[in-house]
Order: structure tokens, then sequence, then C-alpha cells
């Protein structure tokens, strides 16, 4: 570990180091829960409803993406008819009782004949994109026996009306402080679709993990902090340290990716340009607790000891790795006393920034094989 680096983990060891003996995760999860359920519309009994394929999947970028070699990476099973076995189901499932309750599911799986109940795998998409953008891994990984799961965040895809939703409802949340579209109410949505999982023939309740790139990834890294049911992890370019991150002036990059909320935030706060004050306002308003008892090196040790594997960019501006050495100690020292150390894995791949490769396609497909199969 370099210099820069010590003094980095040392200043912030301090606060961790206050709070880890007080850390129950039992306690913590019950408080996030908590939280989730104060900006919540009325609960409605889980609902199916049919839906049918989107044929003109809406992306939140000014140029839609195109092909991806990297999700055209994952292994797959040489199946000549693969297309033919692929059983595809649209549902949208009713977590509440708002616009945004309506949440839409694809779920990709292979045809077969002998009804045993199989490993599943929910795959969340990156900022500004949806389910469908997600199907070159459903598809592989239906091709090797997982029912593989995706599903449109808050304010994606299905639930977007035009390329600003996203990003608007982020403004509102400040404004308003009645919703947490950023990662929280969408955690929300997946804990709705592990009951509507758990509750399937097909599935084994036992055998279900969660993955995600970017957006995703923190989605899949507070879904299973929140739910325990979600059995095997793996956060791709997610993790990161929030309150690390305003505390060594390392937070242009992810406030980057949601500036218009940044930008309204600093007008209102009578303030002439972005700093570090804004941005913890920000994050309390729409996000609260996520750069403090919610933040990385709490909610990270508390996935132990469930198999986790975190994927990173050694270079990834918006999730420094220094953020997360004590949120990755921790965590070691919380699988060393389940006495599970193997079930916990950091990789950083080298030159690699705020990007999932076909690298790291392979390592999630290995992990899941290794611990869902």
């Amino acid at each position: 570990m370099s210099s820069s680096r010590i003094t980095e983990y040392n200043s912030f060891a301090n606060l961790s180091n206050i709070m880890e003996s007080a850390i129950d995760p039992a306690k913590l999860r019950s408080k996030f829960l908590q939280l989730l359920g104060t900006r919540r519309s009325p609960e409605v009994t889980l609902k199916v409803e049919p839906a049918k394929p989107v044929a003109h999947p809406l992306y939140q970028e000014k140029s839609p993406p195109g092909f991806s070699e990297d999700m055209a990476s994952c292994p797959k099973e040489n199946i000549p008819n693969l297309k033919e076995l692929l059983v595809e189901e649209n549902l949208y499932l009713h977590t509440e009782d708002s616009e945004q309750g309506r949440l839409p599911v694809l779920i990709l799986n292979l045809k077969e004949s002998n009804h045993q109940k199989r490993p599943a795998i929910v795959f969340l998409h990156s900022t500004h994109k949806c389910k469908e953008w997600l199907r070159p891994l459903l598809e592989a990984y239906a091709s090797r026996g997982y029912i593989a799961v995706a599903i449109d965040s808050r304010y994606h895809g299905e639930r977007a009306r035009n390329i600003s939703t996203y990003q608007d409802a982020l403004v509102s949340s400040w404004k308003k402080g009645d919703t947490m579209p950023f990662i929280f109410d969408t955690v929300w949505d997946l804990i709705k679709l592990a009951d509507y999982l758990s509750q399937r023939e097909d599935i084994d309740s036992a055998k279900i993990g969660i993955t995600g790139e970017s957006l995703g990834g923190m989605h899949a890294w507070f879904a299973a902090f929140a739910d325990t049911r979600y059995a095997v992890v793996v956060p791709v370019i997610g993790v990161q340290g929030f309150q690390w991150a305003i505390e060594h002036d390392r937070w242009q990059a992810r406030v980057a990716t949601l500036k218009p909320v940044f930008v309204e935030a600093c007008a209102d706060l009578g303030k002439s340009s972005i700093d570090k004050e804004v941005v913890e306002k920000v994050w309390n308003r729409i996000a609260p607790g996520l750069a403090g008892q919610f933040d990385a090196p709490y909610t990270i040790p508390a996935i132990a000891p469930r198999p986790l594997l975190i994927l990173q960019g050694a270079e990834d501006p918006r999730c420094p790795l220094a953020g997360i050495e004590i949120p990755i100690s921790r965590a070691h020292k919380a699988y060393e006393e389940a006495n599970c150390v193997d079930n916990f894995k950091t990789e950083a791949e080298p030159g690699i920034g705020h990007k999932m490769p076909p690298s790291m396609v392979k390592k999630a497909s290995d992990w899941f094989d290794k611990f869902l199969k």
C-alpha cells in the first residue's frame, strides 16, 4: 500500500474503529428496512400481471447503445437451437400503490422436462439503461441451466417516459424529500422480487443470486444487505465509500453522473459551485444514511457469511479503491469470524476504469457456478 493510501486508510479507520464494536448486522438491517418504509406509498398485496416484450426499449442516452462485446462474452453452452429452447416471460409485479410501484420483469430460462427446481440470478442494469440491455447475459446464463431475471430499475426502461426521467426524479427527491430514487427505492422492489421468486415452483429459493453493473452493482450490494434471501452476490464496479469520498475530496466522478440534482442543490443552498457540503446534503436528502450508517464499511460486512465477490476497476474514479479498503478489511474479519473466508473475494482489474470488461463477466460467471450449481 502506498504512503498516500496509508494516510487515507488511517484517517478513515478512526470512524470505522469507533463504530465497529457497536455494529449488529441484524439491527442495522432492521433500521434500513424501517427507512425504506418511511417514503413509501401504501403497500399492496404482491400481484403478478402479464406483460408483453418491449419492442423499442428506452435508453436515457442521446445515442442509444449498440452491440456490447462485453455482454456477449458471457460463457454460454453450445446449444445450436438455443433460441427455440428459451422460454421468455414478461410480467409486472406490483410492489406498492404508485406509478413507480409497477415493476417490469423479464425472465429467461431453458425449456426442460424434468421440472426440477433451478437456481436463479437477478441481473441489474447500469444508469440510463434497461432490462433489455442485459439480454445477452440472460441468454447465456439460461443456456447453463439458470433462471435468469432482469428488472427495470426505478425511473428506467418501462418506468421512464423520456430520456430525462431519472435525472428529473433525483431533482424532485431533493426538492420534496418524498422518494429515494437513488438506489434505495429499487432495493424495495428487489425485496418484493425476492418474495415472488421464492414462491415460484421452478426456483430453488435457497439458490438466488444477484449481480449488477455500476448502478446495478450498488443495487445488488444494498439488496443483499437488506434481504438475506439473496444467497450469492457479485456487485460489479459499484461498491464505494460515500463518506470517504466526501472526506477525501474524491466525490467528483460519482457526482458527475447525477449532475442535475447537484446543480439544483447548489443553487438552492446559495453556493457558487458544488462542494463537499453540497454533496453530503444531497446524499442525506435523497438517500438518508448512504454516507453514514448504511455506507460500505457497515453494510458490506453485513452480507457475511453469504458468498460475496466484489469486482472493481483499479483505476475507477467513481469507485476509488482507497475508499473501500476499510469495508474490505472489515468484511474479511466478518468472514473469518464466520469460518468461511473462501466465501469472500475482491478483485481490482489493473488499468481498468469504470468499465465491466469480459474478464469481469467471466469471473462473475465462475463465482455463481461455484456457489449455485
